[in-house]
């Protein structure tokens, strides 16, 4: 190798190992920064005529797997969709209390028929008839206070919808900037990891909110896609979604037909098509969840209602008066909003004798209760045949002797009737009130088991992640004194020929 080579050798080396200190410089810099990741800059032999000429240096590149940044991205999505769900579901498990407790529907229904239980040992007694009142109107409190938590979450998720697609609009507009600054970086030749960094941050912020995956070109372009596939479009200045603000009601809904609002994205409605993150998280509860609980709430009270009707006391009634008529579908039986709006009939209210007594006669029929005739004006103060009707039928399997009573409602439930339940298969009140205090409170748990579930795996990846990913300064230490020992080597040799160069033309001189 000449002199001249052996210069051009040593000048690359040293320029590559300033680059590489520089680099490992900026990753202990930057150790505690969040969502940084190691940089490392490589060179290549240079070889030309079978003759070794140095090194060249390349550009500073991350040490990143895009699949386990899709997988880690894809965690963190279940984790901030499922910690979401279980805070909203918290308030509706609050109000339900817990079962057993004494407040919830399960055991205010089991407090009303005790009421009745109690009654029939003294049909007469004025006492234990106020008695039977008061449990009904604490079983009318808890289906209001019910009803009023399900509409605010429910409110609360359709202002989290908007909230959310106003956060997801800023983060796709800057992953959309700086996939632009990449790309034109990249065509001059230059770094682009540090930019590549934050717009991995950017994707992790949109991947909390809906859950996508990168898909990256080699020349710094990225495709963002939802899980179903759907290509979320890349615009710097424009927004990705729209939303309406919405009040939200009992028999609102979104969908053909419905008043609330959907995600839009170029015009197209893609509520239904989101999944994983906040958003879809959000309108799962708006559009399925909370309808779905409060549907339920609605069989429950609205059955108890007309059970007892069924048997000749008209105990509670709609603000108008009315019982709902189970026969018909759910959304135009009066059902719908029942336990939200349900009362004490007035009528029992002012003259509790009327639990005794009855409030109506019934006929009987083939599938329906027995015969019934109210107790007369004067008639046996210890005139008992309603309240062992009530206890034997409307609080029992069957409508009469040998007739059961028609299933509970379970299906084609919700504003659009699209909704079904699990709860159908109880047959008395009790057993369905039962279950619906359940069902109801341990959804918040799924919730938590899921949202620690994808906790635990977050924290698996985020350490595989560190370990091929991020910055360890201990190793980033031990480097800088190797590249301190490659300089030191790439300068003596430098000074080396230099004193060739000196003793050379020392020689001609």
């Amino acid at each position: 190798m000449s002199l001249d080579a052996a210069l051009v050798a040593a000048q690359s080396g040293l320029s590559l190992v300033n680059r590489q200190i520089a680099a490992t410089s900026s990753n202990i810099a930057n150790a505690g920064t969040i969502g940084a990741t190691r940089k490392t800059v490589e060179g290549s032999a240079v070889v030309a005529g079978g003759l070794a000429y140095g090194v060249s240096t390349g550009e500073a590149k991350r040490a990143v797997e895009d699949a386990l940044l899709a997988a880690l991205n894809a965690a963190r999505a279940a984790v901030a969709g499922t910690a979401l769900r279980e805070t909203l579901l918290s308030s509706v498990e609050a109000v339900h209390g817990t079962p057993g407790a004494g407040g919830g529907v399960g055991d205010l229904m089991a407090a009303l028929h005790t009421s009745f239980t109690a009654l029939a040992d003294d049909p007469a007694d004025p006492i234990r008839q106020g008695a039977v009142v008061s449990a009904a109107q604490d079983m009318v409190a808890v289906f209001h206070d019910i009803s009023d938590t399900i509409g605010n979450v429910r409110q609360q998720a359709q202002d989290g919808m908007v909230s959310e697609v106003a956060a997801i609009n800023g983060a796709v507009r800057e992953v959309a900037q700086l996939t632009l600054d990449i790309r034109q970086l990249r065509a001059q030749g230059g770094s682009t990891a540090a930019l590549e960094d934050q717009r991995d941050a950017a994707i992790g912020r949109v991947s909390e909110s809906l859950e996508v995956k990168a898909l990256y070109s080699s020349d710094g372009g990225v495709t963002l896609l939802g899980r179903n596939g759907m290509v979320l479009p890349l615009d710097p200045k424009g927004d990705l979604f729209t939303i309406a603000g919405s009040a939200v009601g009992t028999g609102d809904w979104h969908g053909s037909g419905g008043s609330l609002p959907g995600i839009m994205m170029g015009g197209t409605d893609v509520t239904q098509r989101l999944i994983g993150g906040r958003l879809a998280e959000y309108a799962t509860l708006r559009d399925t969840t909370l309808p779905r609980m409060q549907a339920e709430l609605d069989v429950a009270a609205g059955s108890m209602a007309a059970r007892l009707e069924a048997q000749g006391l008209r105990l509670f009634t709609s603000p108008a008066g009315t019982v709902p008529d189970l026969t018909q579908p759910y959304t135009s039986s009066g059902l719908m909003g029942f336990a939200a709006a349900v009362q004490v009939n007035a009528a029992v209210v002012a003259d509790p004798s009327l639990i005794r007594d009855g409030t109506h006669a019934i006929s009987a029929s083939a599938s329906g209760a027995s015969d019934f005739t109210p107790n007369a004006a004067g008639g046996p103060a210890s005139f008992a045949t309603l309240v062992t009707r009530v206890m034997d039928f409307a609080f029992g399997s069957e409508v009469a002797s040998g007739i059961g009573h028609p299933a509970f409602m379970s299906g084609g439930l919700g504003p659009d009737g699209t909704l079904t339940s699990t709860l159908g298969g109880a047959r008395s009140l009790e057993d369905y009130a039962a279950r619906l205090t359940a069902t109801q409170t341990a959804e918040r748990a799924k919730a938590t088991g899921a949202r620690e579930q994808a906790e635990g795996l977050v924290t698996l990846l985020d350490q595989r992640f560190a370990q091929e990913s991020g910055i360890d300064t201990d190793k980033e230490l031990a480097s800088m004194v190797s590249l301190q020992t490659a300089y030191a080597a790439n300068a003596r040799v430098l000074s080396a020929v230099q004193q060739m160069y000196d003793t050379l033309f020392a020689a001609v001189r």
